[in-house]
């Protein structure tokens, strides 16, 4: 392998004279070995006392009564279309055939060795298709650039872990969030075979039972569709086209494609700003139902309906009492011919929900808002976080267009 004298573009002032980093394959830095069957019959879904934590191909399986290993050790998934993904594994834990356990090599920090593979992107040299792979041959080969001060590897890995203590901290707040929504939901709209919520804001405590009704009593839903991709004139306009990966949060209105004004001319359906859009078919209805309120104008696809409700019903309030019933919404959920989830007309129409006045619902709407405001900002934070750390990483690992000069 030549020689080729290499820094990274961000270093620690210290080292600034440690002279270039050293190409190397890498297993000079590291031993690679497969880890041990296990039968998927002895692996448990939930940790239990005396049983260790089990990693495959996908990261942590579940957790089993015996392990392989014990100390800190990066993992890389080999079996799947997730291969190449990178754990670190501490303590005591079983790693199966699927995983990779990877052991620094003479004066390489364990930590370091992990960013380094983290950054490498593994997956890309996968081979096969229907089940793809990464051979500990073709690992070995892989270049990695070194420095020759074990301290700098040392300061590189204790300023991203830094930060990834930071990340799980505010990823933490986040599920917090969520968790304190959740639970507020479910006491501020009735429960099953109940009529009225018992979290109730004081002005209300007398205003006697929620109405319950079929959701299409109160309901319209409307189909969507998609302009014909053969014809230009359709798309690459300013209009967003809503589709399920654009519905991932519950302000609906970024989409990665835009029709132009012809494909509305020429018939595609527009839900106004403020509009309560739903997923209706999808292979995410599996785990969760996606919905929304549309930020701005757009249009969507043959997945969504858009939701025109009566006057009495405001559209934030039933996203949100949808929201608390999404595991009676689940329940509704059928497979397609492709195994794709489905939420039948018919069911959704059918759905009983429960409605109290206009004044309630707004009260109701106003508590949740800004709930919802902090999740979403605490949710922007932590992927700041993250682009900030690969950003970083970028910085402190020195590329094959890094030669010095």
């Amino acid at each position: 392998m030549s020689e080729i004298g290499l820094v990274p573009k961000l270093r620690f002032p210290e080292f600034s004279d440690a002279g270039d980093w050293e190409e190397k394959p890498l297993s000079k830095i590291s031993q690679m070995n497969a880890g041990e069957f296990v039968p998927a019959s002895k692996i448990a879904e939930t940790a239990e006392e005396d049983l260790f934590r089990c990693y495959g191909g996908n990261g942590l399986r579940g957790f089993t009564e015996t392990y392989t290993h014990q100390g800190t050790f990066p993992l890389i998934g080999r079996q799947g279309a997730l291969c190449g993904n990178i754990t670190l594994a501490t303590g005591k834990f079983h790693a199966t055939e699927h995983a990779i356990v990877t052991s620094p090599k003479g004066n390489t920090v364990t930590n370091w060795l992990y960013y380094q593979l983290v950054r490498l992107d593994l997956n890309q040299y996968a081979t096969g298709q229907a089940q793809p792979g990464l051979s500990v041959k073709n690992l070995n080969k892989i270049p990695v650039f070194t420095p020759k001060d074990e301290g700098e590897q040392q300061k590189v890995a204790d300023c991203l872990t830094s930060l990834d203590d930071l990340i799980t901290a505010e990823a933490q707040k986040l599920e917090a969030l969520k968790a304190h929504k959740k639970s507020l939901m479910q006491q501020l709209f009735p429960r099953e075979g109940e009529t009225k919520p018992r979290l109730r804001f004081p002005e209300f405590r007398d205003a006697g039972d929620w109405d319950e009704k079929p959701l299409g009593k109160v309901a319209t839903f409307h189909s969507g569709g998609t302009p014909s991709k053969s014809n230009p004139e359709y798309w690459e306009g300013s209009t967003p086209w809503i589709s399920a990966s654009s519905m991932h949060e519950i302000t609906i209105g970024k989409s990665d494609a835009h029709i132009t004004e012809k494909a509305v001319e020429d018939g595609a359906q527009i839900a106004a700003k403020g509009t309560l859009l739903l997923l209706v078919r999808g292979s995410m209805l599996h785990k969760r139902i996606p919905m929304g309120i549309a930020a701005t104008e757009v249009t969507y696809n043959q997945d969504v309906k858009a939701l025109s409700l009566k006057k009495n019903v405001a559209a934030e309030f039933l996203l949100y009492l949808l929201m608390a019933a999404e595991w009676d919404l689940l329940n509704a959920v059928t497979k397609t011919g492709i195994g794709a989830g489905k939420l039948d007309s018919s069911d959704l129409n059918s759905l009983p929900i429960k409605i109290p006045s206009p004044l309630e619902q707004q009260k109701i709407t106003d508590c949740l808002i800004p709930l919802n405001d902090l999740i979403t900002a605490q949710a922007q934070k932590l992927e700041a976080l993250k682009a900030h750390k690969k950003g970083l990483m970028q910085q402190l690992f020195p590329t094959s267009d890094e030669v010095s000069g």
